[in-house]
């Protein structure tokens, strides 16, 4: 049973975005399980709650949260990015705890200029320190159609996937404390559509073209499991492996651009400690 602020005591305070019924995926719906942070009219909830539109203009951007706050899940949307010329724009999909020393889980699209590809930067915080960024072109347009993205988060690592394919996993190496992981603070699901062109687009040299606005991404069919039973697949699962495996390989080779644990010039020659760990 729940208490009344939503958490599940038997799970060390874990929590359900979407219901409060132990060990089941659940179907979100817009007008029930978030709220509109910024932007206003510029987030739009149709389809009977089944999708959120978020708009950009040279005014703000939009974004949501989601109501409740957990500390483990599998959360999973289909997103429809900005089309045509969206350099300068970033759509986030991300979870995100509270405070000055927050955790967070970001998966982020980088717009670009008309026939660029677009640019999925992905982060990892612990405790308000990031710098664990990995960066991928995707293989696919994500303009002229809705793509499923999620994130599972258990004890034992985080994935990030695409499409039903893996591209990263962040385990838990945390034995010995200097390998951070995020643990033991809940976080919200967010989505948003903002302005970042001082660095989104090659660096920030791209800037965004405002005759373009108002820019659009849409979101919809948003799923998550949270306060599982133990036994849950994705939220027993230690590490990845088999054809799951395989597959993050082939899109890591082909598809990263990106990863800190190859820039050493960055860390002055001392990459952080789980570069070193066998994966």
């Amino acid at each position: 049973m729940f208490s009344a602020t939503g958490f599940c005591p038997s799970l060390i305070l874990l929590v359900t975005i979407l219901s409060v019924v132990i060990g089941s995926s659940f179907a979100g719906n817009f007008n029930d399980d978030v709220v509109v942070v910024f932007g206003d009219a510029r987030a739009r909830i149709q389809e009977n709650g089944n999708l959120m539109s978020l708009a950009l203009d040279n005014s703000s951007g939009s974004g949501f949260q989601s109501k409740n706050q957990f500390i483990y899940a599998k959360v999973e949307v289909n997103i429809k990015l900005v089309a045509g010329n969206s350099a300068g724009t970033v759509t986030s999909f991300y979870l995100k705890s509270e405070g000055n020393a927050w955790d967070e889980i970001d998966m982020e699209f980088l717009g670009n200029t008309s026939g660029d590809p677009y640019v999925l930067h992905t982060n990892i915080f612990t405790k308000g320190m990031g710098n664990r960024e990995q960066q991928f072109y995707l293989w696919f347009d994500p303009t002229t159609d809705f793509h499923t993205y999620s994130i599972t988060w258990n004890p034992a690592h985080i994935v990030l996937v695409v499409d039903k394919k893996p591209i990263r996993e962040y385990r838990n190496l945390d034995s010995n404390n200097n390998v951070p992981y995020p643990r033991d603070q809940p976080m919200k699901l967010y989505g948003s559509l903002w302005n970042a062109d001082d660095w989104a687009t090659r660096g920030g040299s791209v800037k965004t073209d405002w005759s373009k606005a108002p820019f659009t991404a849409s979101f919809k069919t948003y799923t998550a499991d949270g306060c599982p039973d133990k036994t849950a697949p994705w939220y027993s699962s230690k590490q990845i492996g088999g054809d799951d495996l395989k597959q993050m390989q082939w899109v890591q080779k082909n598809y990263m651009i990106y990863n800190y644990c190859d820039d050493v010039n960055r860390f002055h020659g001392s990459l952080p400690a789980e570069c070193g760990r066998k994966k």
